[in-house]
């Protein structure tokens, strides 16, 4: 088998986590202060792969290609194709056509994160030089996905997001395939909601009598695209970090696995981890407890946050009770307020949720 290429999806409009997305692309959401999609091109890079497409957004490619670059810094070279509009899967796979050629070639959805990587994948891929493999995993809602039904060890059909599924084997935003794919999106029709799905490609490949294998996850899997599944990402890669602290600790305490940046400075704050701390944070008078993940140049004062993720450039300060479970944008600012006459004052975009203490 010929050297197998990469492919990151990395366009759509994120609507799942809007109002994070109205300003930025979803795939570039941090977990653990990491972009959801370096991991993904790390987990391409750690597989040997050396040449990996993403697609990209009119709306959100260029700041996609800032924060990624040309991929020397992961060990890759990254080229970036334009999908004009969000139209499914398998039109993406037929815009990247012209990168990758005749070439084998692993896609991932730039916005799931797979615990373990893609080696034993990769490997398997080229072992048995099936022409598709996709990845499978048990799911309690399987009408949310794209499903599929085994016979042994060979797919033998898929839906999309049927309303009585037929198992509970739901894709992974992880696949593999052969050049062959793009036939077989091309002789695909459009689906009710007007997209190329790539599961009716894949059907179309068994249909044809093309060997179609499925790989079960044994591990986790996450799509991030809601804001449940970020803040559980969050904790699945917390969990797997190793303690280091690079940043300055005045009368502070920190406990367990905790990463604090160079740069960062604690005064008075107590950290328990798991948790993160971004360089040039200033956390002071302050409680940070597990699964959190601070930003650069963030500032939390007086305060006690839990479970959370805060973006770059975000504070928190003066409250009375605990915020967890929450998710703020850049340079998100929550404070109290000791002016009278007593009020709350807020300024919320689009889909937002606030709960009041």
């Amino acid at each position: 088998m010929q050297p197998l290429k990469g492919l990151i999806l990395s366009g759509g409009k994120g609507t799942r986590l809007r109002p994070i997305t109205h300003t930025s692309a979803k795939q570039l959401v941090p977990v653990a202060n990491r972009p959801v999609l370096f991991y993904g091109i790390d987990a391409m890079a750690k597989a040997g792969i050396e040449e990996i497409g993403i697609i990209i957004a009119p709306e959100t490619g260029e700041e996609i290609k800032e924060v990624a670059g040309d991929g020397s810094a992961f060990g890759v070279k990254i080229t970036y194709i334009l999908q004009d509009e969000p139209a499914g899967l398998a039109h993406a796979v037929l815009t990247a056509e012209p990168f990758l050629g005749d070439s084998p070639f692993v896609m991932y959805l730039g916005d799931n994160l797979l615990q373990g990587g893609i080696d034993d994948l990769v490997a398997a891929f080229k072992a048995n030089e099936p022409d598709a493999l996709i990845l499978l995993t048990p799911v309690p809602d399987p009408e949310h996905f794209g499903v599929a039904e085994l016979d042994g060890d060979r797919v033998v059909a898929l839906a999309e997001k049927p309303p009585e599924p037929k198992t509970n084997l739901a894709l992974v935003g992880v696949y593999m395939f052969k050049s062959l794919i793009h036939d077989a999106a091309r002789a695909i029709e459009p689906s009710p909601r007007g997209e190329l799905e790539i599961t009716d490609a894949i059907q179309h490949l068994v249909n044809t009598d093309r060997r179609v294998e499925p790989h079960i996850v044994q591990g986790w899997w996450k799509d991030t695209g809601r804001l449940d599944d970020m803040l559980e990402a969050n904790r699945l890669i917390l969990d797997r970090m190793e303690h280091r602290v690079e940043g300055e600790l005045i009368d502070s305490q920190v406990e367990g696995r905790v990463v604090i940046e160079a740069g960062a400075k604690l005064e008075r704050a107590t950290v328990r981890g798991p948790a993160i701390i971004g360089a040039g944070a200033v956390l002071t008078d302050c409680y940070i407890g597990p699964y959190t993940a601070i930003g650069e140049d963030c500032e939390v004062q007086g305060a006690e946050v839990e479970h959370s993720i805060l973006l770059a450039g975000s504070s928190v300060r003066g409250l009375d009770g605990r915020m967890e479970s929450s998710l703020l944008g850049r340079n998100v600012h929550i404070a109290r307020s000791n002016g009278q006459p007593k009020a709350y004052k807020f300024m919320v975009g689009d889909n937002s949720e606030i709960e009041i203490l």
